[in-house]
C-alpha cells in the first residue's frame, strides 16, 4: 500500500512540474516586428570573371596490338 502511494505521489509531482514548464516556455515567446524597418543596400559583385580552363593533356593509346596477334590470325585461317 505504501508503495502504490508512492508511486501515486511520484506521478503526480512528474505532471504537476512538466504543467509549470509548459507555462514557463509560454511567457517567454518575443515577438520581432521588422514592419516598420527600412533596409537600404547596394549589390556587391566582382568587376570581371575569372575562368580557369584546364589545359588538354595528350595522351598515349592504351591499346596496343600483340606482336603475334597477325601470325595468330593467319595460323587460325589456314587451319580452316
Amino acid at each position: 500500500m505504501r508503495t502504490l502511494l508512492a508511486i501515486v505521489m511520484i506521478v503526480a509531482w512528474g505532471a504537476a512540474t512538466a504543467a509549470l514548464g509548459q507555462e514557463a516556455a509560454e511567457d517567454r515567446v518575443t515577438e520581432i516586428n521588422f514592419d516598420d524597418d527600412t533596409i537600404t543596400g547596394d549589390l556587391q559583385r566582382p568587376d570581371g570573371e575569372l575562368v580557369e580552363a584546364r589545359r588538354r593533356v595528350q595522351h598515349q593509346n592504351l591499346i596496343r596490338e600483340r606482336e603475334t596477334f597477325r601470325d595468330r590470325i593467319l595460323e587460325s585461317v589456314g587451319d580452316l
